[in-house]
């Protein structure tokens, strides 16, 4: 949820915004029909995991779209991971999925952004697809874009040295 709260305090208060990065996210709202009823199904079935069997069994669950495929047998990775939203209430993962089944449309916004930008995203989030961060960096002006290989949606835990490296080129730049 990292990018729609970026987005969200770039709405809020643009003069307090002096570089932008966004990875492995969206800017629109929930779509409209079946698609938008098949994403609030499907965040509804892992709330009502976590609810039922915690958040580790909700971790275990959701990890499997969210990870690149083969790094789903990378133990260490994949312990990381799953103890990280272990950690997190449930209580907590119910306000995210409500929030985000809530989401605002940024799309307005991102032709506004006149900060540098870093679009970024795993080539194989299944989430958050590559389509979508290309639409983003095309809407905003001036905007990178970073496509990282054999990677998912958990980019910073997945392929840490390739996220730090476009950062850091992206800063330096």
């Amino acid at each position: 949820m990292g990018g729609r709260v970026a987005l969200e305090i770039l709405a809020r208060a643009p003069e307090r915004v002096t570089r932008l990065a966004l990875l492995d996210t969206g800017f629109e709202a929930l779509a409209a029909g079946e698609s938008g009823a098949r994403e609030r199904a499907g965040r509804y079935h892992l709330r009502d995991v976590g609810r039922r069997a915690g958040m580790l069994a909700l971790g275990k669950q959701w990890t499997r779209d969210m990870v690149y495929a083969p790094r789903l047998t990378d133990i260490a990775l994949m312990s990381d991971i799953h103890e990280m939203i272990g950690r997190a209430p449930v209580a907590q993962f119910e306000a995210q999925t409500e929030a985000l089944l809530a989401r605002p449309d940024r799309t307005a916004l991102l032709g506004d952004i006149r900060v540098p930008a870093l679009v970024l995203c795993g080539r194989e989030d299944g989430w958050s697809p590559v389509a979508r961060h290309e639409a983003m960096a095309r809407r905003i002006p001036g905007a990178s874009l970073v496509i990282v290989p054999e990677c998912g949606h958990m980019c910073t835990m997945e392929r840490p040295a390739a996220v730090t490296a476009a950062l850091q080129s992206w800063l330096a730049g």
